[in-house]
Order: structure tokens, then C-alpha cells, then sequence
């Protein structure tokens, strides 16, 4: 491809044409094909619904419906923050020990000063995800290391200091104020307040992608890294802000999950990563990054949540669950080649009408 064309293809997936216009055609198909992927995930967690319901009448009872979306908050949240990540061609594997330590760190810092007003916790704890975050984003924008080999590596790195920290200690609920713990209990207009949380933040990082360019230049980056690079857009720069993104959602999901859970110990959060990567690409971002959307990893997250609530409804071995998420995973990212060959066939198609 020559540079010229792929400086056109960078600034398309930025969302503007050569000439400065929005490409409305190619624009309009590709969110056609986003609410198609995006709707076929509502539909399968709509019929897994109704299969469970005809078994068990009251798995669609109001507690249920709370109970899985209290189930499936963490995961959103740690959902939207991958999808910034993945969207850019990158990765990061160390959401579930920055989770970790973040909610360990919280239950100390109520521990040391029980007074610490919510608000402030809850900071703190952002604070330290977005820490985590700029370690990880240095490490793959500065050296232009493979985020996976880094993020692997900060994993282990986190998860020691957290086990170093504690020490085999564990801190009980007893040991956090009660207002605190009734963040992770208490409901909105009967919506539990973690959920109406986790909605909050997709939205507002669903118009960040959306709305603004740097947002989008992370599609661009995550199409063609060169093109992007050759078009004037600082890969290296909102490479790194990514991981800041995802370290901070990692942060918060920490506090939330001290608020919820209350035990907290130094293998919290151990191998929720898989599952944060597995609601993404099963919510349709595209693991080859440059498309993808943090709507889609959020009902990404509720439906395997929704999978586990409905495997222990039906009573089948929860090893069917692992099954049914990998099968998942295999289809769609075969759907995503599927596409990425449509698209480039289409692309080669209008290429040779106007030569």
C-alpha cells in the first residue's frame, strides 16, 4: 500500500475523509455492521434469558435481575477500560492485580484512617489504577515492547507487591465503615447503585471514543499504526493515555469490589482478566483493534455473567460455562475475519472500478 493511501485510510478511521468531509457511506456501513454485531449479543442474552426463565420462572424476578447486574458491575467497568486498550491494537493483562491492589490498598487506607470520607477513597484508589496504568503505558509506548509481553509482566509485578503488602493478611468488613459497605449494597430507583455506576462510566467513556478525536484517532491507531504515525496522529501519546483509561477503571473496580464483597486478601482478582478480555471480544471489539465498542463490551460482560446465573439455575456443571465463553470467543473473532475479508475484498473492488 503507498503512503498516500494509507494516510487516507488513518484519517478515515479517525472518522474525517482526505478532503476534511465525514466518509457518511463508509462511516454509516460501519456502525450497520457495529449495531448488527452489538444486537446479535442482545439477542443471544435475550434467548438465554427466556430458555432460563421457562426452566425457572423466578430467574426473571426483580432480585435476580439485581443480583445479576450486581454480578456483572465489576465486570463492565473493567470491560470499558480493556476496550480503550484493545480498540488501539494493544492489551493489557494486568486490569485483575491493579484490581487487586487497589482493593487491598482501600481496606488498608480505612484501616489507618476509618474516618476517610467515601469520596476520597474512591479517588485514591483511581488514583492508583491510573499509577498502574502509567507504568503500562510508558513500558509499550516509550520502548514499543508488545503490550502483552508487558502487561504480562506488570501482572506478576502488581500481584507480588500486593502479596508482599499483605503478607497473608486479611481485611474483613469489620474492618471498613458501614457507609462504605453499603455502596456495594445499596439500589438506585431499585438499580443497584454499583450498576447505575458501571452505566455512568460507559457512557461517558462510550462519547469520549465517540465524540472526540482523540478518541477516535485510537480506532485509527488500531487500524493501520504506521498510516496513523505517517498522518500526524501521536500514537505514542494516546497509546499511553489508553492504559492510564484502563489502569484508573482497574482502580475503581477495586474500591467497588471492597464496598461489595468486604474480605479482601492478596488473590483477589486473580484470573478475572480473562473474563474482562473475553466480554470485549465477545461484545464485538475486534481483537485485531480499529473497531469496537464499549456498548458492546458491557453487554459483553452481563451476558457471561448471565451465563454462570443461568448454568447454576438449570443445574449443569459449571465447567460448561468455561466451554460455552471459549466457543463464544472462537465466534467472534471468526465473525471479525469474516469481516475484516468482506471489507478488504469490497476495498480492492472499488480500488480497481477507479483505476
Amino acid at each position: 500500500m503507498k503512503t498516500s493511501e494509507k494516510h487516507a485510510g488513518a484519517q478515515r478511521a479517525a472518522g474525517s475523509d482526505v478532503d476534511g468531509q465525514r466518509p457518511s457511506r463508509r462511516t454509516g456501513f460501519g456502525r450497520r455492521v457495529l449495531a448488527a454485531r452489538e444486537l446479535g449479543i442482545i439477542v443471544a442474552l435475550t434467548l438465554l434469558v427466556a430458555v432460563t426463565t421457562v426452566v425457572n420462572p423466578a430467574f426473571l424476578s426483580a432480585q435476580s435481575v439485581r443480583d445479576v447486574l450486581l454480578g456483572a458491575s465489576i465486570l463492565v467497568i473493567l470491560a470499558v477500560g480493556q476496550t480503550v486498550v484493545i480498540v488501539s491494537r494493544n492489551i493489557d493483562l494486568s486490569v485483575g492485580a491493579v484490581l487487586g491492589l487497589v482493593a487491598f490498598a482501600t481496606g488498608k487506607l480505612f484501616g489507618a484512617a476509618p474516618g476517610t470520607p467515601i469520596i476520597v477513597a474512591v479517588l485514591v484508589g483511581i488514583a492508583l489504577g491510573a499509577a498502574c496504568g502509567v507504568i503500562n503505558g510508558v513500558l509499550v509506548a516509550a520502548a514499543r515492547v508488545p503490550a502483552l509481553v508487558i502487561t504480562l509482566g506488570t501482572l506478576y509485578m502488581f500481584r507480588g507487591i500486593d502479596h508482599s503488602w499483605a503478607k497473608g493478611e486479611q481485611i474483613n468488613a469489620a474492618d471498613m465503615p458501614a457507609g462504605f459497605l453499603r455502596l456495594g449494597t445499596s439500589t438506585l430507583l431499585g438499580t443497584p447503585l454499583l450498576a447505575v455506576i458501571a452505566l455512568a462510566v460507559v457512557l461517558l467513556v462510550g462519547a469520549y471514543l465517540q465524540s472526540y478525536r482523540s478518541g477516535r484517532e485510537l480506532y485509527a491507531i488500531g487500524s493501520e499504526p504506521n498510516a496513523a504515525r505517517l498522518s500526524g496522529i501521536p500514537v505514542g501519546r494516546r497509546v499511553f493515555v489508553a492504559f492510564v483509561v484502563s489502569g484508573a477503571m482497574a482502580g475503581l473496580a477495586g474500591v467497588l469490589y471492597a464496598a461489595r464483597f468486604g474480605t479482601i486478601d492478596a488473590t483477589v482478582g486473580t484470573g478475572i482478566e480473562l473474563q474482562v478480555v473475553a466480554a470485549a471480544v465477545v461484545g464485538g471489539v475486534a481483537i485485531f483493534g480499529g473497531s469496537g465498542s464499549v456498548y458492546g463490551a458491557a453487554v459483553g460482560a452481563v451476558l457471561l455473567t448471565t451465563i454462570g446465573s443461568s448454568l447454576a439455575v438449570l443445574r449443569i456443571n459449571p465447567f460448561w460455562q468455561q466451554a460455552v465463553v471459549g466457543g463464544l470467543i472462537l465466534a467472534a473473532i471468526g465473525l471479525e475475519r469474516l469481516l475484516a475479508v468482506r471489507a478488504a475484498n469490497r476495498l480492492r473492488g472499488r480500488t480497481s472500478h477507479g483505476a
